[in-house]
């Protein structure tokens, strides 16, 4: 038996031996289909020298158009050439630069800043070379989405298309939204200026951060002294909040405004309802058509997170069981796009119009030939002062006579939190009611499609000179559980206008329209209701600002001694964006 054991035991060594060098001999192979310039360093037009890699298909010599990506995130160099030989497997050159100071980059790192310019010296350097064809595409997500919008600032023509998933802009979806500066990106701050590839130790540190966060809130300090309060000094941090507007410096690290009018290349963009930065992302397609009307503006958007929009989805999303048929192959639409722009290919089937959306509650996608007429009608829905069981109530008509809910803030009080407004979980047994106020709508009387983003027109008066305040939307469905369909968060001195602070003047009421909200398309069930919930901004997330007046980074807990003191007026409405 042991002689039996050892011959089983001694052939599956071989066996095992013998598949091990093939494996490596295989990879050896792979490898050696491929032509891999690792350490290429490209000169920039200011002397700044950038790292890049770039992966051809050996054997073969006619030029390629090339695929090109730029990022912040130096990940491991087999995930990053893996990338780079799927282009090249697609008959394409496969190109990845880093960000200035980043992997082989002598320069100094600095998030955001140099992408415009970056972006058009590598396209420049990739159409000099013997294997480009002069046609170059863009692709990828977040800040690799943020980027392609950067190359766009001022157009190189060598550039044909780009696919960004998730984009970031800066200064506006991050690291604030509608001028209210939010935590996470702080410790995204030290995760990719820290060294030359990233820093995963204080990237994962969610301890450190959150003993800091819960410290600041404490103790009351103000919002520029976290850094001091973690121990450590965060320069990009500080530099960001010397911008509280969206000012010139944002403004110059993306199109903006009339730079959209030049962008004349067709575009194809994923997104999600649950992405964070969705109105970062959207921001670039609405803008580019209200500018450039003519230039083709691709959406494909569903049910997905930050991540999943630059996958195609995930099962499960914030608890959510999204439709099956929400998941998609976002590389293969991906390759399918570049295919049809640089190579005169077929038109991506997933591709019905312009804009692409799955219908969450009928496992179905749709589409529409734009954002604006995803919808062809809306529900207008205003407040009231009169209870409709535990809420008060949303009425279609406008009220005779303008009233107000009163609210009082204090916030000195550190036991409560005020606007739970982030959907995490999508699908509630319950909402917070203890401070705000919640309005619902009568049931419907049939079913209806809600499409698109909602707009709204809030009138409200201070006893200060500002406020942070936040509206929430949700689906009350049938069986009385919270489906959360959308939201806003602004600061209320920059609702009309993100460039310039205007302070609201004490006792006089001020109209404050919106309609960057996130978009949404949900089938809402005969009998449900919807819900809107409006709040002042008040947790240990975002900023606080305690309506002094004064820059809201720079207040502390000694400016709370007078409560924040909110009339909330009934002629104040929702707009909401239905398919009938």
């Amino acid at each position: 038996m042991k002689l039996i054991l050892k011959l089983v035991f001694f052939t599956f060594s071989i066996i095992n031996t013998y598949a091990q060098q093939t494996s490596v001999t295989r990879s050896k192979d792979l490898e050696s289909a491929y032509d891999i310039q690792d350490s290429v360093m490209i000169k920039t037009r200011d002397g700044a020298l950038l790292s890049a890699m770039v992966v051809r298909k050996k054997g073969v010599s006619a030029p390629q158009p090339v695929i090109y990506q730029h990022t912040i995130y130096v990940r491991e160099k087999g995930r990053d050439l893996a990338s780079l030989k799927t282009a090249a497997d697609h008959n394409y050159v496969g190109v990845m630069a880093y960000s200035r100071g980043k992997r082989f980059s002598p320069d100094t790192i600095s998030p955001y800043e140099n992408e415009t310019t970056d972006t058009y010296d590598v396209i420049d350097w990739i159409s000099k070379q013997k294997w480009c064809n002069g046609s170059v595409g863009m692709y990828g997500g977040s800040y690799n989405g943020f980027t392609q919008w950067a190359a766009c600032k001022k157009m190189h023509p060598a550039l044909k298309t780009i696919v960004p998933s998730a984009a970031s802009r800066p200064g506006m979806g991050l690291p604030m939204e509608n001028n209210v500066f939010i935590n996470p990106n702080y410790e995204w701050a030290f995760y990719v200026g820290n060294n030359k590839y990233l820093d995963t130790v204080a990237g994962n540190d969610r301890q450190r951060f959150r003993r800091m966060t819960f410290r600041w809130w404490e103790t009351g300090a103000a919002y520029r002294k976290m850094d001091s309060i973690d121990g450590v000094p965060n320069k990009f941090f500080q530099k960001w909040l010397a911008h509280p507007s969206f000012d010139a410096y944002w403004q110059k690290m993306a199109p903006y405004g009339k730079d959209f009018a030049q962008i004349n290349i067709p575009v194809l963009i994923f997104d999600g309802y649950y992405n964070d930065s969705q109105n970062s992302s959207l921001y670039f397609a609405r803008e580019l058509q209200k500018y450039n009307p003519k230039t083709p503006v691709y959406v494909v958007i569903g049910p997905y997170g930050h991540f999943g929009s630059q996958t195609g989805g995930e099962t499960i999303v914030n608890d959510y069981k999204v439709d099956s048929t929400a998941i998609i192959n976002v590389r293969k639409i991906t390759y399918e796009w570049f295919d049809y722009i640089l190579k005169n290919g077929t038109k991506p089937q997933m591709l019905k119009d312009k804009i692409n959306y799955e219908v969450m509650g009928a496992n179905e996608w749709r589409s529409a030939p734009s954002l604006d007429k995803m919808a062809n009608g809306f529900i207008k829905l205003y407040l009231t002062d009169h209870k409709s069981g535990d809420f008060y109530a949303l009425e279609d008509r406008k009220p005779a006579q303008s009233k107000y809910l009163y609210q009082e803030v204090d916030f000195a009080d550190r036991n409560t939190q005020n606007n739970d407004y982030y959907p995490s979980p999508v699908i509630r047994k319950e909402i917070e009611t203890s401070n705000g106020f919640t309005f619902i709508s009568a049931p419907f009387k049939e079913s209806m499609l809600v499409n698109g983003s909602f707009l709204a027109e809030i009138k409200a008066s201070i006893n200060k000179k500002d406020m942070d305040f936040g509206v929430t939307l949700y689906e009350v469905m049938p069986n009385g559980e919270y489906f959360h369909l959308s939201y806003f968060i602004a600061r209320a001195s920059y609702v009309k206008d993100s460039t310039k602070r205007n302070l609201l003047k004490p006792g006089q009421i001020e109209i404050m329209p919106f309609s960057n909200t996130h978009l949404v398309s949900k089938q809402l069930s005969k009998g449900s209701r919807l819900l809107v919930s409006i709040n002042v901004n008040k947790n240990s997330y975002a900023q606080l600002n305690y309506g002094t007046g004064k820059e809201v980074s720079d207040e502390t807990i000694k400016d709370a001694k007078e409560p924040l003191k909110v009339k909330w007026y009934t002629d104040s409405f929702i707009q909401v964006p239905i398919w009938k």
